[in-house]
């Protein structure tokens, strides 16, 4: 028989940091699992993806056992790693705080596309263009 889902929690943790304080803590101790056992399976999973801003969503069963999927990094935070700025703009419509090439979103769009809703190159570019828009990003040929 199936196990019966208690309950599912989205968290982006960074890669290979995760530790049983907030907010990890407050979001899995309530849940009644093993927190410093979660902590040392993720960052056992991450330790190749050290920098970067992991998410990861986490099945809690009955009970009180636990699975976890790990997701790409957000088109953020890799935009603002390809664009070698701490943050986006506030104003991104009349401040620009960066650039980045259409050879950057290509390579964002291939690390995402499991996790986009296409399966199209160019949408998925588009879609990341579209990120970097609102983020204050101007995109150059």
């Amino acid at each position: 028989m199936a196990k019966g889902i208690k309950a599912v929690i989205k968290l982006q943790i960074e890669a290979a940091k995760a530790n049983p304080a907030p907010p990890i803590g407050t979001a899995l101790g309530p849940q009644g699992i093993n927190i410093a056992g979660f902590c040392k399976e993720f960052n056992e999973k991450t330790k190749e993806m050290v920098g970067d801003v992991v998410p990861a969503v986490i099945t809690i069963y009955d009970d009180r056992s636990f699975s976890f999927i790990l997701k790409t990094p957000p088109a953020s935070s890799l935009l603002k790693k390809a664009a070698k700025i701490e943050k986006g703009s506030g104003v991104p419509n009349k401040t620009k705080v960066g650039t980045v090439t259409k050879a950057d979103l290509r390579s964002i769009a291939e690390k995402k596309m499991i996790d986009l809703n296409t399966d199209n190159m160019d949408a998925a570019m588009k879609t990341i263009a579209g990120t970097a828009r609102n983020m204050g990003i101007e995109v150059k040929d």
